[in-house]
């Protein structure tokens, strides 16, 4: 499709999304706040169709993200606060800036390069932490990783896998002391610093844990489902069933 045929499709949403606010009833009584837990939910469903491949959903849920940005635009705009345009600029503006090995003179050799570089001048525009830049809202798991990629961008970082192994391993002798002293406090504490090395680890493995974890979640549900049918079949509970009798269609599952 043509840029200028994009164009027009972008147009064609913002003239839809003034409809709806001038003239739906929905529509016109959201806010920024009212919308934000639909847009996490848009988020995740956008996720759910990138881990499954499906590049069909992957579209729709990219125009349900995007008439959020529109429609948040919107509501700037009647607040003379900021519009679409605002918006798009403001990006524009920002990866010129943070790409000058791109629009200025600056010669970078590879792509970990462009990353310290990217930390360096967020902290030249007035950022007093890497950190800053990492909601507080985020997802404990994602929350750890996208920590541990930003010092990694200023070289507060292990330099080989193996070190962070030893990490993950002391970590765990760790948390085995505090499980046989029994204090719950120190427990998960303890817990939490073995989750978070493991996070690291799963880095210089190049695993995105998230997308890891998800995997497996996703690997359990068809096994466990697949447990419930067999059971329905046989017209008998899972309450009913000795964890044997369970095993025997787990393991059927495991081989499909």
């Amino acid at each position: 499709m043509s840029k200028e045929l994009q164009l027009k499709a972008f147009e064609r949403l913002l003239i839809i999304m003034d409809e709806l606010r001038d003239q739906c009833p929905w529509d016109k009584k959201q806010t920024l706040q009212t919308l934000r837990h639909l847009t996490i939910e848009e988020t995740y469903e956008l996720g759910d169709a990138i881990l499954d491949n499906d590049l069909n959903e992957v579209k729709k849920e990219l125009g349900d993200l995007l008439l959020h940005i529109v429609f948040y635009a919107k509501i700037g705009s009647e607040t003379n606060d900021f519009d679409i345009a605002d918006v798009c600029n403001e990006i524009c503006d920002k990866l010129i800036h943070r790409h000058p090995h791109i629009y200025s003179d600056t010669v970078v050799k590879d792509e970990e390069e462009v990353k310290q570089n990217w930390e360096k001048l967020k902290l030249k525009e007035g950022k007093t932490s890497v950190l800053e830049g990492v909601p507080r809202s985020l997802p404990a798991l994602v929350k750890a990783s996208r920590i541990q990629d930003k010092v990694k961008g200023v070289g507060f970082d292990w330099e080989e896998p193996y070190q962070v192994w030893e990490k993950v391993q002391e970590e765990l002798e760790e948390l085995q002391v505090e499980v046989k002293s029994g204090d719950q406090d120190k427990i998960e504490a303890e817990f939490g610093d073995v989750l978070f090395s493991m996070i690291n680890y799963a880095r210089f493995l190049n695993v995105n844990p998230e997308d890891a974890l998800e995997r497996t979640n996703k690997k359990f549900i068809k096994r466990f489902q697949y447990l419930e049918s067999k059971a329905g079949e046989l017209g008998k509970p899972l309450m009913d069933m000795t964890l044997a009798e369970m095993d025997v269609f787990w393991n059927e599952a495991k081989k499909l």
